[in-house]
């Protein structure tokens, strides 16, 4: 599968059963395998017959992966090589790191595509920041992915303007606010030219804070295009 250039609806789990109705409604899936019990097997046990993002965030980043970085990079590793991962989710920090980029390197040797996230868990910083680090996870990943926290709605236009900036120096990007405050982001973020927008394969598991359901995000952005 190809990077996207045009808006993907991205299912998020921490595990891998799934029910059907995610199929029907997503056009990829998000594995969490740090929230897996089983991360080695995790894709293995999956029961979504969608092309599959891999991710295994570590603890420092707000994920669940306690265990070593080698560890943790190694499980990402192995992931490449499965049928249905097609991309592979991994820090812009960690991408720093001579680890990291190795491991994108491998990813693109695998035809498979690296997303390059940086998150902002406590605010949205200045504009000009919020491009400064869209861009750079640009530079680094094939799409480059900025979260913020928004805690007024200046902070959710200023993330929305930061992604149809980004996106017009024609890079692929996806973006969205966190919190309650920032929610309709998810929904309106394509409009700005946001091509990934993620929401719970289950209603009563949010991977991320302020998530609308999945069924609700694909009939807004559907309403919305």
């Amino acid at each position: 599968m190809d990077v996207p250039d045009r808006f993907q609806l991205v299912a998020a789990s921490a595990t891998p059963t799934v029910t059907p109705s995610v199929d029907a409604l997503a056009d990829l899936l998000e594995l969490r395998l740090d929230g897996c019990g089983d991360p080695a097997g995790a894709l293995e046990a999956v029961t979504s017959a969608l092309p599959v993002i891999v991710t295994n965030r570590p603890t420092w980043e707000g994920g669940a992966f306690e265990g070593s970085e080698e560890q943790r990079l190694a499980l990402l590793e192995t992931a490449l090589h499965h049928e249905q991962v097609v991309a592979v989710d991994i820090e812009v920090a960690t991408l720093e790191t001579a680890a990291g980029a190795a491991l994108a390197e491998q990813a693109r040797e695998q035809e498979v595509w690296v997303i390059a996230s940086v998150p902002d868990f406590a605010s949205t910083p200045p504009r000009s920041v919020c491009e400064q680090r869209l861009h750079a996870a640009t530079q680094l990943g094939d799409v480059g992915k900025l979260a913020v926290t928004a805690t007024s709605p200046a902070d959710a236009a200023r993330l929305l303007s930061t992604t149809a900036t980004v996106a017009g120096w024609g890079r692929p990007v996806a973006t969205m606010a966190m919190g309650d405050v920032g929610a309709h982001t998810r929904a309106v973020a394509p409009v700005y030219g946001s091509v990934l927008g993620y929401a719970p394969a289950d209603p009563d598991a949010p991977t991320a804070p302020g998530q609308l359901s999945l069924a609700t995000l694909a009939t807004v952005v559907s309403d919305l295009r």
